[in-house]
């Protein structure tokens, strides 16, 4: 035997010795797409002073990344009550988030139907449509219910929301990864 394959030999072994017994675990396969987007709806609520809205609907934001990274893992009727969380904390009328996330995840399902492999750039794009669509209408429930904003106002919320899909994309990936890490299984 040449040293080359003992070598993989002893690093193989030494691998599977250590996956002995080790599964992910269940519970933070299933709740954590859901706990990262409900925590993601809670970091606008922050103090921040501001003339304008600026932070982007980070809630969504990973919303729209776990439907696209992982389309399997949340449902399509994820939005409502993701949408109710977030409609509970965000100071928008109730039941704004409640439809507008309900109609993006149907749109997202109906996108991933339509375009079964799609590029970096058109997830980038869909999201960016949907979070101009769903903050343009949040603005139209807002001064529906008494409020009175331009669209102009809501730009710069906007601006930060498109270029942070990617940063949301690659927290989802690393999410992803930390939600499957094999786990000691205690019989």
């Amino acid at each position: 035997m040449t040293l080359l394959a003992r070598l993989s030999r002893s690093l193989t072994n030494r691998f599977r010795a250590n996956q002995l017994n080790r599964v992910p675990s269940p519970l933070l396969a299933h709740t954590a797409p859901w706990l990262s987007v409900m925590l993601a709806s809670l970091i606008p609520a922050m103090p921040v002073i501001a003339s304008a809205p600026v932070l982007p609907p980070f809630g969504l934001l990973l919303l729209l990344a776990w439907r696209q990274v992982r389309p399997g893992v949340l449902p399509v009727w994820a939005g409502l009550p993701l949408g109710t969380f977030d409609d509970l904390f965000s100071g928008q009328p109730f039941g704004s988030a409640i439809l507008l996330w309900s109609l993006a995840m149907i749109g997202l399902d109906m996108i991933e139907a339509r375009f079964p492999w799609r590029s970096y750039w058109l997830d980038w794009l869909v999201s960016a449509g949907l979070l101009c669509a769903c903050q343009a209408l949040g603005l139209a429930f807002a001064n529906a219910a008494g409020g009175s904003a331009a669209l102009i106002v809501i730009v710069p919320q906007l601006a930060t929301a498109i270029l942070l899909y990617p940063l949301a994309g690659r927290l989802v990936s690393a999410l992803d990864r930390m939600r499957l890490l094999p786990i000691v299984e205690l019989d």
